[in-house]
C-alpha cells in the first residue's frame, strides 16, 4: 500500500460505477413541484449553462472543454436524452442525460440538481423520473457513476434507489478551475493547491 502523488495542476477522484440490472418494482413517482422536460437538439450554449449550472460545484467540466461541434454531435444523437428539469417560473434546476448508444443499456450519464435544491427529496423525484425513461424496451442494464468530487451522499442515494456499486477507478485531470474552464471558486471542498 502506497500514496500515489498527484501533480498540483490535476485533481484525483474515486469513481464508483452502479448499476442495475433488472427494472426496480413499480412504485408511485414522488410529488415534486418541478418537471422533467426534453431538450430535442438543444442549443450548445443553452446546453453547456446549465451543465455548468449544475456541475459546477462538483467540478464538472467534460462537455465545458469539447468544441461545439463535438458537443452537437452528442447531444443531437438520437439515442441521447437530454432533459431538464424545470421549477414552476420555468428555470432549469436540474439536468438527466440519458446515453442509449449501447445495445441494451441505459447509461445516466449526467444526474444533478442545482445545491441550492439538495435535501428537498427532489433527487428521488428526478431518480424516478430518469428510470422510468431508461428502463426502456429492451434496456437490461441501467448503470452511472459518481465519484468522491460529487455531493457526499450521492453514492448512499443511488445505493438507496437499487444501484450496486460493481467497479471503482482512480481519475486524474487537469484542475478545470486552473484551465479556466471553471471559475477558482468551484468547488470549495476541494484545495486548489496550485494557481498557476
Amino acid at each position: 500500500m502506497g500514496l500515489i502523488p498527484v501533480r498540483d495542476t490535476d485533481v484525483a477522484t474515486v469513481v464508483t460505477t452502479l448499476e442495475m440490472t433488472q427494472r426496480p418494482p413499480l412504485r408511485p413517482i414522488p410529488a415534486a413541484p418541478l418537471r422533467l422536460v426534453q431538450w430535442h437538439q438543444p442549443d450548445a450554449n443553452k446546453y453547456r449553462a446549465l451543465f455548468r449550472r449544475v456541475g459546477a460545484p462538483w467540478l464538472w467540466f467534460s462537455r465545458l472543454v469539447i468544441d461545439d461541434a463535438a458537443l452537437l454531435r452528442i447531444i443531437h444523437d438520437p439515442a441521447i436524452g437530454v432533459f431538464a428539469a424545470v421549477d414552476s417560473n420555468g428555470i432549469e434546476v436540474g439536468l438527466v442525460e440519458l446515453d442509449f448508444r449501447t445495445s441494451g443499456a441505459c447509461e445516466i450519464s449526467y444526474f444533478a440538481l442545482i445545491p441550492e435544491l439538495a435535501g428537498r427529496e427532489l433527487g428521488r423525484w428526478m431518480m424516478a423520473e430518469a428510470l422510468a425513461r431508461g428502463w426502456a424496451k429492451g434496456i437490461k442494464r441501467v448503470w452511472l457513476h459518481t465519484c468522491s468530487l460529487d455531493h457526499p451522499s450521492a453514492l448512499a442515494f443511488y445505493r438507496k434507489q437499487g444501484f450496486v456499486a460493481v467497479r471503482r477507478t482512480v481519475e486524474t485531470f487537469a484542475d478545470p478551475r486552473l484551465t479556466g474552464h471553471l471559475p477558482p471558486e468551484a468547488a470549495p471542498h476541494v484545495p486548489l493547491l496550485s494557481r498557476r
